[in-house]
């Protein structure tokens, strides 16, 4: 059970970046624990900016460092399936091709549909079910209905060199995602309560709202600019839930460090 977050902002938002980012990380750190990772992109970046490790989400968040120009942000957590953590392709953010993406979930059909390209697990030794997501939506131009041909679990994000300025979301089936809606702010997150977190330290008051499945999103500028609908599989069912806590302890450190951070920069 991965974690995902992010955010698009207006350029006129006073939010501060950084902070935002490590409010979002402290509220889905108790989901995984394998890898943790961030990707963000600005009107100054040709490609998104991407870093990530091979540890909890407590030993990242005073490393995280986003630029005030930088409009969208990628973060995730990971509580690793398929793929293992000791090769860094298969950690998120994943690339496939122009798009960099973030996801939370089980795909069990990926070799199936990475097969096709020839650009397909680019990196030595790279297995990650994830790509799959990513794969569809490069070659597709991000079409909202090529994302039917997923076999599993799905809350995913993703942002394409091709599309400067926005940041696109979607849920199938099996995984939540939320969503907060400020005046020059959206954000998104595997639980209403890390968009608790970030309201409570960028003082943006969200209205939040649970993604229906087979919801598909394009962000920009701080706003809602495509919804759109498509039809996920229902087929999958998981042998056995997995339970949401999976790091335990991590969000509980994450959250008294991003005080400590908060009030040293207020």
């Amino acid at each position: 059970m991965c974690g995902i977050a992010g955010y698009s902002l207006s350029p006129r938002s006073g939010v501060d970046r950084t902070l935002a980012a490590q409010a979002l990380l402290a509220g889905i750190a108790d989901r995984g624990a394998d890898a943790v990772g961030y990707a963000y992109r600005g009107e100054q970046d040709e490609h998104p900016v991407v870093s990530k490790q091979r540890t909890p989400a407590s030993r990242l968040l005073d490393r995280i460092g986003v630029p005030d120009h930088a409009n969208e942000l990628l973060v995730h957590v990971r509580d690793y399936t398929k793929g293992h953590p000791s090769i860094p392709a298969n950690n998120h953010p994943v690339r496939h091709g122009p798009v960099v993406g973030i996801h939370n979930g089980i795909i069990v059909n990926d070799d199936e549909l990475l097969a096709p390209h020839s650009c397909a697990r680019a990196e030595p030794r790279m297995s990650v079910d994830s790509e799959a997501i990513f794969a569809l939506a490069a070659h597709s131009q991000n079409d909202p209905r090529s994302l039917e041909a997923i076999g599993g679990s799905m809350a995913t994000a993703w942002l394409d060199e091709r599309e400067p300025g926005t940041v696109f979301v979607a849920r199938g089936v099996g995984r939540p995602l939320w969503l907060g809606k400020g005046r020059d702010e959206v954000f998104f997150a595997s639980t209403r309560a890390a968009l608790e977190i970030a309201s409570e330290y960028t003082g943006v008051r969200l209205r939040m709202s649970e993604l229906r499945d087979g919801t598909f999103l394009a962000l920009r500028d701080g706003r809602v600019a495509r919804n759109c609908r498509f039809r996920p599989d229902r087929s999958y069912v998981e042998e056995s839930a997995l339970p949401a806590v999976r790091a335990p302890g991590q969000s509980a450190y994450c959250l008294a460090r991003l005080a400590v951070i908060a009030a040293a920069a207020a």
